[in-house]
């Protein structure tokens, strides 16, 4: 018997501020090595299918498995990542998590994987923020995606956020503002420019799929937290090389993948150079002083998958949750003694 868990179900299910704590307890695992987190593999797909049978790709699919030592679960995420999708009123990453007992390998559950992808990456700004940023929180955040959006909720929940202003190129600015306005308490506004965005603000967040830098490190002034979760590939850059020069700490999620964004690339920084945010998360690292710039790189990892998607399951099950249905029929398989 298996349980499917709709995206409506998955989201009456989910509060942000307590997957806040969840996710950094799953950092905090990865960062012990009490987590198994194979090298997730992407891939090109939709050759073919394009206008004429172009050949060019239409989009990205990945594989993400991960297990947290201990837990009952091990869970594995598919994405898909199609750039074109807002065209087609589609969201740009669409994701299905299925759930595993971690003692016998029967399937548990499956579940929409899109909204806890979003919200356990937003969740990455709300500690980054919460153990870094001056308090109260005046933020920018460069981007109007759902990212932008969940972002910004992470870290209403668990910081003292005072202002938002929003930029992106396009005027998904404005109803990502006014959306975000009713939500939160704190004032949001929509701005013309990443420069006006940033100026004033003690916490940046970048959220975009940019291929070249949405951020002038000169614009941000002394004490300033950079929190950037767009770039996860070498061609993909949200920072320029300035904004590195100006920072004292640059922690990272995964710090070996982030080494290879193209952030990093851009600099001469390696992964050595390069503090987990784990260790933040656990106290042993932290600021050093209220003026310096410091910098947190999130890449995101498949372990907080599993700890969000194991803590739906909880969920679902003490709530009567999802659709029970019965995707095979188990046997008992007599011991044989001989060939047959």
């Amino acid at each position: 018997m298996i349980r499917v868990i709709d995206s409506s179900q998955v989201a009456s299910l989910l509060d942000i501020r307590p997957l806040v704590t969840i996710v950094g307890q799953a950092l905090i695992k990865q960062g012990r090595g009490e987590a198994v987190r194979p090298e997730r593999p992407h891939f090109p797909v939709g050759e073919g299918l394009g206008t004429g049978g172009s050949e060019k790709a239409l989009g990205t699919g990945l594989t993400m498995p991960a297990y947290i030592t201990g837990s009952d679960y091990y869970v594995t995420k598919l994405v898909g990542l199609f750039e074109a999708n807002p065209t087609r009123d589609l969201p740009v990453i669409n994701a299905q998590i299925l759930v595993n007992k971690a003692d016998t390998g029967l399937p548990v559950a499956v579940m929409d994987g899109t909204r806890i992808t979003a919200m356990r990456t937003g969740c990455i700004g709300g500690l980054a923020a919460r153990e870094l940023a001056a308090q109260p929180v005046d933020l920018c955040v460069i981007g109007a995606g759902t990212q932008a959006r969940w972002q910004t909720r992470a870290i209403a929940a668990v910081t003292d956020l005072d202002r938002v202003r929003v930029y992106s190129t396009s005027e998904s600015r404005i109803a990502c503002a006014e959306e975000l306005d009713q939500d939160l308490d704190a004032s949001v506004t929509p701005v013309e420019s990443a420069q006006a965005a940033v100026e004033g603000a003690n916490t940046v967040v970048t959220a975009t799929p940019a291929e070249e830098p949405v951020l002038d490190g000169e614009w941000l002034a002394q004490g300033t937290l950079v929190v950037a979760v767009g770039a996860y590939s070498a061609e993909m850059q949200e920072l320029d090389p300035t904004t590195f020069d100006r920072a004292s700490q640059v922690f990272a999620d995964v710090p070996a993948e982030v080494a290879e964004t193209g952030d990093l690339l851009a600099t001469p920084l390696d992964s050595d150079d390069l503090d987990p945010l784990s260790n933040v998360i656990e106290g042993t690292i932290g600021r050093t002083r209220d003026t310096d710039i410091v910098v947190v790189e999130s890449v995101g990892s498949a372990v907080f998958d599993a700890a969000v998607a194991t803590h739906t399951v909880e969920r679902a099950e003490q709530d009567g949750v999802g659709t029970i249905v019965e995707l095979w029929l188990a046997c008992k398989i007599p011991n044989r003694t001989r060939e047959n």
